[in-house]
């Protein structure tokens, strides 16, 4: 049992160095969301289902949802900018 905990830790820490450095955000995203995932588990193993079940809700589904949504919107912006760019040039 212990060798997975510490596993999913050295994950954890790897997972939160790459977030960090990624340069593609929908990447950064994923890998957020199975950090979340993980430390929902973590909290599992170490007998607390209460933070687990926090974690699994807040940390993984609604952070994740509002970030995808805010990739998006970010991504529509970009795509009006450009095209506003390009109508100008015109």
């Amino acid at each position: 049992m212990m060798l997975i905990e510490i596993s999913m830790l050295g994950f954890l820490v790897i997972a939160a160095v790459v977030v960090c450095v990624m340069k593609r955000l929908l990447a950064s995203l994923i890998i957020f969301a199975s950090y979340n995932v993980v430390m929902a588990v973590l909290w599992v193993l170490l007998a607390a289902p209460d933070l687990a079940i926090t974690e699994a809700a807040v940390g993984t589904g609604l952070s994740g949802v509002l970030f995808f949504i805010v990739l998006k919107r970010i991504r529509v912006m970009e795509k009006e900018h450009q095209e506003e760019k390009e109508s100008h040039e015109d």
